[in-house]
């Protein structure tokens, strides 16, 4: 049996990282010029709730279940004072439904309590919410309230590592990577269009490097010791 080889580490060297996100930047921008997050939401609460579940999840799965979840529990209070039990049969076909419920039902409980029933906008706030990391406040603070934000999926990680735009594959540590080289007002769309590009050409197990509008620019083009 053939030994796995390692994927080379690239060296990376900030300043000319920072040149790459100069470079992708526009041409990512004009190949997905609505790169936005998939989720359905209305408000910042229901943003939340949508990004829980979707841990482990498609985007598409989730949709379908707020569709007629976000009918029913229309505020924080109504997801606190919901039966945990209720709750996990109305969000089982997510999966890992019996931890969601119950960050969900936490979560909801705190922002009742705590914030006045209304999500809070800073980074801070949200990270005091049980069920909730720097990834999804992230997500909530780049879309339901506008502000810069660097939400490091895996398509993120990813790219990120091919690119050459950093050697971490933490989400945390990534994500103060990005921000030291990709200009600040540009953090939230930074992350779609990398998402986006993930989904459609730099696929996890085959990239489409033949099709790529950025290959000249990455590290890793048509070089799978570098995948």
């Amino acid at each position: 049996m053939a030994r796995r080889t390692t994927p080379k580490k690239i060296r990376i060297d900030k300043a000319e990282a920072a040149k790459r996100v100069k470079k992708i930047w526009p041409i990512l921008k004009k190949t997905y010029p609505d790169a936005k997050t998939a989720l359905n939401y209305k408000n910042p609460l229901e943003l939340l709730i949508a990004t829980i579940l979707s841990a482990q999840c498609t985007d598409v799965r989730v949709n379908i279940v707020t569709k007629d979840l976000f009918k029913k529990y229309k505020s924080a209070a109504d997801w606190a004072k919901a039966d945990i039990k209720d709750i996990e049969s109305d969000i089982k076909s997510t999966g890992f439904f019996r931890n969601k419920a119950i960050s969900i039902k936490s979560t909801c409980t705190e922002i009742t309590e705590q914030f006045g029933g209304e999500v809070p906008c800073t980074m801070e706030k949200l990270l005091k919410l049980r069920g909730v990391g720097r990834k999804t406040a992230n997500v909530v603070l780049g879309n339901a309230f506008g502000k810069p934000a660097i939400a490091c999926d895996t398509h993120v990680i990813r790219l990120s590592r091919r690119l050459g735009l950093s050697e971490n594959s933490d989400a945390v540590k990534l994500e103060f990577d990005l921000a030291e080289i990709v200009p600040r007002r540009s953090w939230t769309l930074f992350s779609h269009l990398l998402i986006f590009h993930g989904r459609n050409i730099c696929r996890a197990r085959k990239p489409d490097c033949g099709n790529c509008p950025i290959s000249k620019h990455c590290p890793a083009a048509n070089n799978p010791a570098l995948w």
